[in-house]
């Protein structure tokens, strides 16, 4: 297996700056609650890549071209974990209004051994507060080396459909499939997926978010 998902720290600051300034083109939307907010870490943030090419930003693309009437905003910052996540995201909700909001959270919390009970915890409050706020949720699963245990291993994979069946969201039951066992798709580093894996994510995440979509076209969006 060439992937692991040790990722790159960066200044939190100059990260969440750089999330700030990716999501401004997108505030008109956002004020008319027709928002896609994707809080991330560096699967999803571009990492090694320019903003254009990531996953996040074919989603754009992806929502224009079949017509969706909804913006993205890029959260995602390199080297988050669920804590830090959970921390930023009633100002992005605040801030943006989202109507569908993408956690795509956990990695680092598993390179770190984080407890799976503080990781649960962690994405179980970040569903409810998009949920209180009005939004609907996706919930990106991600998956772990068989290094760190078997028992670990199984039970951090096994949050992300726990909580999608406990709180009714949609789910990507692996991000990275298509991707994680196929080197060519990986950086020089051997961690961080490619532009060329970009549209393999995206079409992982699209058939959970698009199912959302449908289920709240014709709503009225909030004022």
């Amino acid at each position: 297996m060439h992937f692991n998902f040790r990722l790159s720290e960066l200044s939190a600051a100059a990260a969440l700056l750089l999330a700030l300034l990716v999501g401004s083109p997108q505030l008109a939307a956002a004020e008319r609650g027709q928002t896609v907010l994707v809080v991330g870490d560096s699967l999803s943030a571009a990492f090694g890549m320019a903003q254009e090419e990531s996953w996040v930003a074919l989603l754009g693309e992806r929502l224009r071209a079949k017509g969706y009437g909804y913006g993205v905003v890029n959260a995602s910052i390199t080297g988050d974990t669920t804590t830090g996540g959970l921390k930023r995201l009633p100002r992005a909700l605040d801030l943006h209004r989202p109507a569908v909001v993408i956690i795509e959270l956990g990695g680092n919390d598993g390179l770190r051994g984080t407890p799976i009970e503080v990781m649960r915890s962690n994405l179980a409050r970040m569903i409810e507060l998009s949920q209180a706020a009005g939004a609907r949720v996706v919930l990106a699963g991600i998956q772990i080396p068989t290094n760190y245990g078997g028992p670990y291993t199984r039970a951090f994979a096994g949050v992300y459909p726990e909580l999608a069946r406990q709180y009714r969201t949609g789910l990507v039951d692996f991000i990275l499939d298509g991707v994680a066992l196929d080197i060519n798709l990986f950086q020089a580093d051997g961690i961080h997926p490619t532009v060329e894996a970009q549209k393999i994510l995206l079409d992982n995440v699209w058939p959970a978010l698009e199912k959302e979509l449908k289920a709240i076209s014709g709503k009225t969006v909030r004022q």
